[in-house]
């Protein structure tokens, strides 16, 4: 994927999980990577890319917000 932002279906692809998860974690205010623009949810990719690295280097790091 080579585009800047990412709509909840492709990030849930992206991330391997369910679409209800991720609507849940892109809707957290502590959320590093996501943005609403007018009723959606996108993520950054290049921010959750950065979210996903640090999150592998804590080893079983998990966003709880």
């Amino acid at each position: 994927m080579n585009k800047a932002l990412l709509s909840l279906k492709e990030v849930s692809e992206y991330l391997g999980i369910g679409e209800t998860k991720t609507r849940e974690i892109l809707r957290n205010r502590n959320c590093p990577f996501s943005m609403k623009i007018g009723y959606r949810w996108y993520a950054n990719r290049k921010l959750l890319d950065q979210w996903l690295q640090e999150q592998t280097e804590h080893k079983g790091g998990s966003f709880t917000g």
